[in-house]
């Protein structure tokens, strides 16, 4: 409904916004610096600053992606929230950062070239086993290597997982022992609300991995460099998924956990 308040904030709530309606639908973005900063890919919405207004901004930090834009992310949290071009009098932030019903929908992809190879359509050629893959935050402060090939990918729909990506996150197990960090000048970890812990980029805001209470461990996969050799094999927490899409790819989907 037009003139209708909308309220959005990051996980721990460090950053937090109010938006007036209308709102633009729903652009899915597939290039490597989105799928690297979400961890899978990035989706936004928009609107004229003019109906837009931050009520709570000091966990919020601002990175220089490109000249041409900047990306807005909870420095406390790891939520990624914004994208700002230079000059526009408008802003784009994350549909999963916002509460209850947005009535929006996805109105297009885009840059899909840029997509993962762990995308159930993707025909791209899978490194073999027995080599090692390399993951890093987009502006470089954190870097790490591990046994390749990634194996299935989950995407999980949860609401705490889709207000930290801003839309959905895709991410493999694996044995922690088995990742060797290379730097990790700009690592950031947070503990959420369910007791577990994630990892990212303090400075960039790239979301890295998660631990669960048990100790399971996992990495997304949008922060893999290149080749993952993994695919994406089921939903899951799909009960909590976003109303602004749909998912038609065929795959098991589990209201909560897989069994």
């Amino acid at each position: 409904m037009p003139d209708e308040m909308m309220r959005g904030s990051c996980l721990c709530g460090a950053v937090a916004f109010e938006v007036t309606q209308p709102l633009r639908d729903v652009v899915a973005c597939h290039c490597a610096q989105c799928r690297k900063q979400s961890g899978h890919y990035w989706a936004a919405t928009s609107a004229p600053h003019a109906q837009f207004r931050l009520t709570r901004e000091e966990g919020l930090v601002w990175y220089r992606a490109s000249p041409a834009a900047r990306r807005g992310h909870c420095g406390r949290c790891g939520a990624m929230l914004f994208w700002q071009r230079e000059g526009e009098a408008r802003i784009s932030f994350s549909p999963g950062a916002l509460e209850g019903i947005t009535g929006l929908h996805i109105a297009r992809h885009i840059l899909a070239e840029e997509g993962g190879d762990y995308y159930p359509e993707s025909t791209a050629e899978h490194p073999p086993p027995g080599d090692r893959l390399r993951g890093s935050c987009l502006c470089g402060g954190c870097a790490f290597n591990l046994p390749a090939p990634a194996g299935g990918i989950i995407a999980c729909h949860c609401t705490q997982c889709r207000r930290l990506s801003g839309h959905f996150s895709a991410s493999f197990d694996l044995d922690e022992a088995e990742l060797v960090w290379e730097r990790r000048d700009t690592l950031a970890e947070y503990g959420t609300p369910a007791c577990g812990m994630r990892g990212f980029c303090s400075a960039c805001g790239a979301s890295l991995w998660f631990r669960a209470t048990g100790g399971a461990f996992s990495v997304e996969a949008g922060a893999i460099d290149g080749a993952t050799g993994g695919k994406l094999v089921r939903h899951i927490f799909t009960a909590n998924k976003g109303d602004y899409y749909d998912l038609e790819d065929g795959l098991p989907q589990f209201l909560a956990a897989e069994p």
